[in-house]
């Protein structure tokens, strides 16, 4: 049986009182604190950098995943790590040279992830995937958060995980993109093992605590799978 991760994503949290946001789904249970980083180029949209992830560090210790839909990534890496990520995802459609980038992520002694577009093929994993600690499924067209489930990706990730429990290493699956309590249990019971979300848990009308706990309980209704 795997352990399923929550990651919330303080992209959708109040941004104004970020420590009481943060410290609140710690309390919930999350497991994991996501940071959504954009330049307005890769994607349309400009988000957060080095000051937000550094000031994370310091009001928690729950591991900062840290996604970099960015250009040129490796130009950062080296300062996102002095920041105070855990984790330090990239895009394969941003990483001309993604071998390298990957091995500059574990050679700061971080975990290295990759992530994939929506209309980006699971065939572009085939010769890095055993390089890699974790596998994010974008499940939205990435640039804004609060988007619907592309309901088609669900097959995406059930593919993804057979690719990963074919090589038997401890990959995480991650998914990212309009996750809620309504659709967590299948993409738990698909092979997920981190679930992002952002707008379900923060902006949800009875708070960021209730919110989560209720996506756990639907992560715990899950029938998690034994994948041969």
């Amino acid at each position: 049986m795997r352990e399923v991760k929550i990651a919330p994503s303080i992209l959708s949290a109040d941004l104004r009182c970020l420590a009481r946001e943060v410290e609140a789904v710690a309390r919930a249970g999350a497991d994991w604190i996501h940071v959504d980083v954009m330049d307005g180029h890769f994607v349309p949209n400009l988000t957060f950098g080095m000051p937000i992830v550094a000031a994370l560090r310091r009001i928690t210790s729950l591991p900062l995943d840290v996604h970099l839909m960015i250009e040129a990534p490796e130009r950062y890496l080296e300062a996102f790590a002095r920041a105070g990520a855990d984790r330090l995802i990239v895009h394969v459609e941003a990483c001309p040279h993604l071998h390298r980038v990957i091995q500059g992520i574990r050679g700061l002694g971080l975990r290295a992830g990759v992530a994939l577009n929506p209309a980006t093929p699971l065939s572009v994993l085939e010769e890095i995937l055993p390089d890699v600690d974790q596998v994010l499924i974008m499940t939205v067209n990435p640039g804004f958060g609060g988007q619907a489930f592309i309901e088609r990706m669900r097959e995406k990730v059930r593919r993804a995980r057979r690719m990963i429990d074919a090589l038997d290493r401890p990959i995480e699956l991650e998914v990212d993109g309009g996750v809620g309590p309504e659709n967590a249990s299948d993409l738990v019971e698909a092979g997920a093992t981190v679930l992002v979300a952002g707008a379900s848990i923060f902006e949800a009308p009875d708070g960021a605590e209730a919110a989560l706990r209720r996506l756990r309980q639907a992560v715990e209704n899950a029938r998690i799978p034994r994948f041969p």
